[in-house]
């Protein structure tokens, strides 16, 4: 089957929709205008599809500061050319963190970390990502890649839709608005910027320009990271410039899953990535395809396949070195034959781990004529993240150390230097050992759904990547309860109800069931180039040329 081909694709399928597929030789897809604008800039300018990525994701810091932020953390698959990389800049826990020190600081009743402040802020890795990627793969200098990003933080945007009303929301949470630096930053006039209202980000810009002008030494050995350790220990927390200076992103080998002629690729623990390639795994067991993509059935088996994937994940998952179990045993395929056989077509199951051993996010995706792919993703988690901002820099940090868990039985128990259990996933298939669509939906635990959902709808649908994107979706949440988009067929509902699924039916979209960008490549990138497109629950756009 020649998935590149333009005649794989059903191009008649779709559903309501304001997006059509953008077809171009190089592309970029993000959830911002203004970033996938200064990522097509920096294309023309000379720059690759990494260049285009790091301008891109530079930018989305600053028109998009509640779902990320030059404190983020951040993970990548590229295709270079001729093979697959894997970079994992999730943060790492200062020296000083043991649940004893939770326990000290926080009470003994402490389970995890807390949602705000410093003690929920590992020692962030996205810049570190950009300088990685930029160093390795860029042709263009890391300044001349953050500039686009810093002249807007200086000049200013008009808040979009989405994004004032996520921001709005974010105003409102007290223990948020509570943390020293955040109101000054990010409520300027006492309140969140209205839509359409200019926002400036002066010290962002500054932050930019020095990033770019010491290749990222300032963020983890100078004045910016003396600024963080500064605010860190006048708050209580135990960051030292130590914690910052030893940090370093990982390049790792992606694991996979095959299904029906294409690979599905993720990053290794500690992220969920794992969860669509065991829910993938299952499904080989399944034959969707007898069943409409719509229909109940389909629905049915992919929401117990998933619920199969995230009770292993929730259980098993955490820092590699920690985990009893090996990424390879998860994918095992005996055991996947065997929990496969665990879903019953005539009911929803609320379902346990296994054993198999038994001896605030944003996503962007840049291709280019070469053929270079870059499926990218950056996060401060929940909404703002930790809230901990330092004005002067224009910086917030993420809150990825509340997912740290403080029992010592735990696979994810908190220690020194360990990167905790992570929800944000690039992901990347290919098809004969080759290239083929690099992609990633937004979302907390909606990740791994919604790539398992979309690529259905691709390989076994011949959906295009248009109407996989804006098909309405449902979300496991635990137990029995699921939600599903308002947009979906009332009798699908009525009859995943009838099989005991315990539904909600949202009309939050953006909240609830991610957003994605797509790349799909078609024969050769630099004659008939590539399809993308971009989820309709953010104000994202795609720009190719």
């Amino acid at each position: 089957m020649d998935f590149a081909s333009p005649d794989f694709f059903d191009w008649n399928a779709g559903y309501a929709s304001r997006r059509l597929p953008v077809f171009a030789r190089n592309l970029v897809a993000t959830s911002h205008p203004l970033a996938a604008q200064a990522g097509l800039r920096i294309m023309a300018a000379g720059g690759n599809a990494v260049d285009a990525a790091v301008a891109t994701a530079a930018v989305m810091t600053v028109v998009e500061p509640c779902s990320n932020g030059l404190g983020s953390d951040a993970f990548c698959i590229l295709w270079d050319g001729e093979r697959l990389h894997g970079l994992n800049a999730s943060g790492r826990a200062p020296a000083a963190w043991t649940p004893e020190y939770f326990r000290r600081r926080h009470g003994d009743g402490a389970a995890t970390p807390p949602v705000r402040g410093w003690d929920a802020v590992t020692v962030p890795g996205a810049v570190s990502a950009w300088v990685a990627l930029a160093e390795r793969f860029g042709r263009l200098p890391l300044a001349q890649l953050l500039e686009p990003a810093a002249e807007i933080a200086e000049r200013g945007y008009a808040v979009p839709v989405v994004v004032g009303e996520k921001w709005a929301a974010a105003a409102q949470v007290g223990s948020l608005v509570s943390q020293p630096g955040f109101a000054e930053t990010f409520l300027p006039r006492g309140r969140a910027p209205r839509i359409g209202e200019r926002f400036t980000l002066p010290g962002a810009a500054r932050a930019l320009r020095t990033i770019g002008a010491t290749r990222g030494q300032a963020f983890y050995g100078g004045e910016i990271a003396a600024a963080l350790v500064r605010q860190s220990q006048a708050q209580g927390g135990a960051h030292t410039l130590a914690d910052f200076a030893g940090y370093r992103p990982e390049w790792v080998e992606p694991i996979a899953m095959d299904y029906h002629g294409v690979t599905l690729h993720e990053i290794p623990p500690n992220g969920q990535g794992i969860a669509a390639l065991i829910a993938l795994g299952i499904l080989r067991h399944v034959d969707l395809t007898e069943h409409d993509a719509d229909s109940v059935m389909a629905r049915h088996l992919q929401i117990e396949a998933m619920k199969l994937a995230f009770a292993d994940v929730y259980h098993h998952v955490a820092e590699p070195s920690a985990m009893a179990l090996s990424a390879a045993d998860l994918l095992s395929p005996g055991y996947l034959a065997e929990r496969a056989k665990l879903i019953d077509p005539k009911r929803a199951q609320d379902f346990r781990a296994g054993n198999p051993a038994k001896g605030g996010t944003i996503y962007l995706t840049a291709a280019d004529e070469s053929g270079m792919m870059v499926s990218f993703i950056q996060s401060n988690y929940m909404g703002f993240g930790s809230g901990v901002v330092v004005p002067e820099w224009g910086l917030s940090l993420q809150n990825r150390g509340h997912a740290f868990s403080l029992d010592a039985a735990s696979a994810n128990v908190v220690a020194p230097g360990k990167r905790p259990f992570h929800t944000i996933i690039p992901g990347f298939v290919t098809a004969g050992g080759r290239p083929l669509m690099s992609f990633g939906v937004m979302g907390a635990n909606m990740q791994p759904q919604g790539h398992l959902q979309t690529l259905l709808r691709m390989v076994d649908w011949f959906q295009n990547p248009q109407a996989a994107c804006d098909a309405p979706r449902w979300r496991f949440n635990a137990g029995l309860e699921l939600n599903v988009e308002a947009a979906m067929d009332p009798a699908v509902v009525q009859g995943l109800a009838a099989l005991g699924h315990r539904l909600d039916v949202i009309d939050d979209s953006y909240q609830d069931f991610g957003a994605g960008q797509f790349i799909w490549r078609l024969g050769d990138p630099a004659v008939e180039g590539y399809v993308a497109a971009s989820d309709p629950r953010r104000d994202g756009l795609v720009a190719g040329f």
